[in-house]
């Protein structure tokens, strides 16, 4: 213990706070250095950052950065923990600062009130030691991986929908494969749900978000065996934790600058849908209600989300059908016998589900139109009419 106190680095505060990891010869006086010098910025400020933060100021890391522009709502409430109800309406990096700074004053935190793009990230990225990416989109993690990749960065890549997750390390060393290694490309669109479109049990991002903070301290402690080059892959519904082997086949090498991530995602899928609408009926927010107000007897609205979307918010007198259903053929017969004798029309949350239900139905000769945009464009419409 004295030699503790003679140490300048750690008062007798922290000695006592650090006291468990101290007394690890793994980690011992050194490694609590290390995590004391080090900083790591968390990318989200969501279900996978909430654990991730926490435990990290709990270590003791000496900076902690944290990049998000959401305000905090009720339905984050079930899974991001380290806010609480007195905190929304209040920006996600304000009420996890205050958080993190009740855990453990020892924590400088810096809060990068933004979301991460072209424009930014190496800017921001660039002052921090370890970088844990915690966001739930495709365009921010190539946006991430190529910022790490020019940067030089570790990259703690963490993804979760439904009750499955994923973990793993990019970019350790040299040879270490990046995000690029895992999916090359971006998935086609109907792989794409988000978390409100697919739900999420509420612990799965705990779960995650403690193996990306476990892999950090373990990252800047020198400790154990990084998940560099493996993907753990974790079933909530088994329980069941798999480690893939993933290699590097993607050469860092040609990633020398950051690109358009918007086009680079969404190009395709866009050129997809629009190909898609040409050869099926749609129909514009505007030209629906029209309708609705001349001839609402002969129109049905069928809306192809979920059972809890459809309760969150829906347009009156529409029948809910899922996608699931229709494309199981559970519900075909009961959409022909309402096709015999009324006009069908077909929403879901953006149009994204409606188109294919439109797709799906035409085979079965069904003639049914796609409501553009979906209940997104509904509500905008009757906010700005």
């Amino acid at each position: 213990m004295i030699l503790l106190k003679k140490n300048m680095n750690l008062d007798e505060n922290e000695i006592s706070r650090y006291s468990r990891h101290l007394s690890l010869p793994e980690i011992g006086i050194k490694g609590q250095l290390n995590l004391k010098k080090s900083s790591v910025i968390c990318i989200g400020c969501g279900g996978l950052a909430s654990p991730l933060l926490m435990y990290l100021a709990a270590a003791g890391i000496g900076r902690i950065g944290i990049v998000d522009n959401d305000l905090v709502e009720a339905s984050n409430l079930q899974r991001q923990i380290i806010h609480s109800t007195k905190s929304i309406k209040i920006k996600k990096i304000e009420s996890a600062r205050d958080r993190i700074l009740e855990m453990n004053p020892f924590c400088k935190v810096e809060i990068f009130n933004t979301f991460i793009n072209n424009e930014n990230a190496l800017e921001i990225l660039k002052g921090f030691d370890i970088i844990c990416d915690c966001t739930d989109n495709f365009k921010s993690r190539y946006l991430i991986n190529d910022a790490c990749l020019i940067l030089n960065k570790p990259n703690v890549y963490g993804s979760i929908a439904k009750f499955e997750g994923q973990s793993t390390v990019f970019n350790l060393h040299t040879n270490s494969p990046n995000f690029r290694d895992l999916i090359p490309e971006p998935p086609p669109k109907e792989l794409l749900p988000s978390c409100s479109e697919a739900g999420v049990i509420g612990v799965l991002p705990g779960i995650i978000g403690l193996i990306q903070a476990t892999e950090t301290i373990k990252i800047i402690t020198g400790i154990g065996t990084p998940l560099d080059g493996k993907l753990l892959v974790f079933n909530a519904l088994d329980m069941n934790f798999k480690k893939l082997t993933l290699t590097k086949n993607y050469p860092s090498q040609e990633i020398k600058q950051l690109i358009d991530y918007e086009e680079f995602c969404n190009t395709k899928m866009e050129e997809d849908m629009i190909l898609e609408r040409s050869s099926l009926k749609n129909i514009s927010i505007k030209d629906l209600k029209d309708l609705l107000s001349n001839n609402s007897e002969n129109i049905v609205i069928i809306d192809v989300r979920n059972e809890f979307e459809n309760q969150t918010n829906s347009i009156q007198g529409s029948i809910l059908i899922p996608l699931n259903d229709i494309e199981s053929g559970k519900e075909i017969d009961k959409i022909k016998r309402i096709s015999l004798k009324k006009q069908i029309y077909i929403h879901c949350k953006t149009g994204k589900r409606s188109l294919k239900a439109v797709k799906l139905l035409k085979k079965y000769g069904i003639e049914a139109s796609n409501i553009n945009g979906g209940i997104n464009a509904w509500e905008k419409y009757e906010m700005t009419n």
